[in-house]
């Protein structure tokens, strides 16, 4: 196993081309590192190369990245040190199984995505030594190929390693991007930041998915509200009876970030509008699974999964 002073990536592939890809690809091209982009749509890859991938908004930078490539299993001949995945969760096994090909001690994959127990689904198949996991704090939306809005970037970013053997390397990831512009600290408290997280956005995004408002507009309606914050409570609920702790300030601390939200739209209502699966699963899903789990109904995280699992079947 590499010590910290041994691991020194200088090649990453980032999986996806989407909004969240672009950035993490921008940032690391811009730090001087190889990045390969990786996406099956070829038109997303394409302004990669040239002009570059374009962010404007919190962050505003043009930067190409080395090379693109639309099949994950061409990476085998680039032998990337860190493979960042940036998909949405429901492809996960099939990513993993992809790599699994390919894959050899030395070589971290990261999931930097959003939703519950994603990098799970990861090490199931090419085990937890190689898998890392990160919270993400940044907004964004792709306004065409290459090209993305970034209305907030709310640093630090989170990262830690599910082997504890691992620790060094996924230190060294963390610095990694903060030296190109991503600040990205160490944690030993993943599993709460995730969950912390994932409450706010189980709560928010299937509600403006079902009802087509935007984020501030959904706050801001009395009726509306409701369903939120009953959301809200009902995660709560749940993180409780599975002992996650998401600290004793974080109701009132949820409710005033999401009524600071702007008048956007959050990424599941953009994958209903433009008839794409989201990570509905990965979300509310997840809070009715680990409700069961513990003994807790979960009526609005119910009925808001199967409203969006109904949305996705049109």
């Amino acid at each position: 196993m590499n010590t910290k002073s041994e691991f020194d990536p200088r090649s990453f592939a980032v999986v996806g081309a989407g909004p969240v890809g672009c950035i993490v690809a921008a940032f690391l091209a811009q730090g001087g590192y190889e990045v390969i982009l990786c996406d099956v749509i070829p038109d997303l890859l394409a302004p990669a190369m040239d002009p570059g991938i374009i962010i404007e908004g919190a962050e505003n930078l043009q930067q190409k990245v080395s090379r693109t490539i639309t099949n994950i299993d061409d990476l085998a001949g680039h032998d990337p040190d860190v493979i960042i995945i940036t998909v949405k969760a429901h492809v996960l096994p099939l990513i993993a199984s992809a790599i699994e090909g390919f894959a050899h001690d030395g070589m971290y994959v990261v999931s930097w995505q959003n939703g519950i127990d994603t990098e799970l689904e990861l090490s199931k198949i090419l085990g937890k030594a190689a898998v890392m996991r990160a919270v993400v704090n940044y907004g964004c939306g792709l306004v065409g190929p290459g090209h993305v809005n970034m209305p907030f970037h709310h640093a630090p970013h989170f990262i830690q390693e599910l082997d504890p053997a691992s620790a060094s390397q996924a230190i060294v990831v963390a610095d990694t991007l903060s030296n190109c512009g991503l600040k990205t600290d160490h944690t030993d408290q993943i599993v709460s930041m995730v969950w912390r997280k994932t409450v706010m956005n189980a709560s928010m995004n299937p509600v403006c998915a079902a009802t087509g408002l935007t984020m501030s507009r959904a706050m801001n309606d009395p009726i509306v509200y409701q369903i939120v914050d009953a959301l809200v409570k009902e995660c709560l609920k749940v993180c409780r009876a599975n002992e996650i702790s998401l600290g004793w300030d974080y109701y009132p601390y949820a409710m005033e970030y999401m009524r600071s939200a702007g008048d956007h739209k959050p990424s599941m209502l953009m994958d209903i509008e433009a008839k794409r699966r989201t990570e509905i699963d990965f979300m509310n899903g997840k809070f009715v699974e680990y409700g069961q789990q513990a003994g807790i109904e979960t009526p609005y995280n119910r009925t808001l999964w199967a409203l969006v699992k109904g949305l996705e079947s049109k």
